[in-house]
């Protein structure tokens, strides 16, 4: 590993100027000391673009995270940047070169007995009489949500907006203005369509919101629920039928909605159309649940599968 006085003199410009602490000094050391001894003979002030590219490729042979090899190529950046700005070098390896991309999480999926179990209590403390009819309407409304999130996979802020013309028709398409102001038919469930006829019949049994355009009014700002009370109804429910409150979400649903599909054999061009996702590669990250499918189907179905 070949001396470099470069990178004290960079480290001592990160200490004085930048006031950086003892612990992010150590770190930017050691990432360029393992650079350094990468790179054998040469300078990690003389190193090129290609010396660069090699190491990072040598940081994923050694299975480092792409978070790591993310890191350690800032570190590289800012010692370049130093070394161009000092006038001691003419150019800058690190400068077209990009990190690796994390890999994206997977979303927190429900099994379907765990939305069933969402469902059927929502369904059933909308069925009970109540002591108040706001308490009445309360529990018909998150019911109501619920049914037409699991049938739409619609984004909360869609699903809350909702025009109550939605539910004076009776289509089994409802049209939905999404981001962008793009517009697509999502199908709903018979028992969406149901619901969300009970529920208005309800609100007008009870003189309430007579006036409002929307499905889910509220005294809100908005003028329709929230998705922050929708979100905290939600998670009140999921508590009470023995699921942990931070594992579900309006968001999560939506995540169901589309998992559920594509396990029954949706294709994942029609998920990105339902979900309204404008990029096929916003919908991949779907792709898990398609690879658990086909490993089913082959150990299920192929004949050697039971060898």
């Amino acid at each position: 590993m070949a001396a470099d006085p470069g990178i004290e003199t960079f480290l001592e410009m990160l200490a004085a100027e930048r006031g950086a602490a003892l612990n992010t000094l150590e770190s930017y050391r050691r990432d360029l000391e393992d650079f350094a001894e990468f790179l054998g003979s040469t300078r990690v002030s003389d190193a090129d673009q290609d010396d660069v590219s090699a190491y990072l490729g040598d940081l994923a042979a050694r299975g480092f995270a792409a978070s790591s090899q993310a890191r350690r190529l800032s570190a590289l950046r800012q010692f370049f940047k130093f070394l161009f700005a000092e006038g001691r070098r003419k150019d800058e390896p690190t400068r077209i070169l990009t990190a690796p991309k994390k890999r994206q999480a997977l979303p927190k999926v429900l099994s379907v007995a765990e939305v069933d179990r969402l469902i059927e209590a929502a369904r059933f403390d909308a069925t009970q009489v109540h002591e108040t009819p706001g308490r009445q309407l309360r529990a018909a409304r998150l019911y109501t949500l619920l049914e037409v999130l699991y049938a739409t996979g619609l984004r909360v802020s869609e699903l809350v907006a909702l025009p109550v013309r939605a539910a004076l028709r009776d289509a089994r398409l409802i049209e939905i203005r999404g981001k962008g102001g793009k517009e697509r038919l999502v199908p709903l469930s018979p028992r969406a369509q149901e619901a969300m006829r009970a529920y208005v019949a309800l609100r007008k049994a009870e003189g309430a919101f007579a006036e409002s355009p929307w499905l889910f009014p509220s005294h809100s700002e908005s003028g329709h629920v929230t998705r922050q009370a929708f979100a905290r109804d939600l998670k009140a429910l999921a508590v009470g039928v023995g699921l942990q409150a931070d594992q579900v979400s309006p968001h999560v649903l939506r995540h169901a909605f589309a998992s559920h599909l594509l396990q029954n054999g949706a294709d994942l061009r029609v998920v990105q159309q339902l979900l309204g996702h404008a990029d096929i590669s916003t919908t991949q990250i779907y792709t898990h649940v398609l690879d658990e499918r086909l490993r089913d189907l082959v150990e299920t179905h192929h004949p050697l599968a039971k060898a």
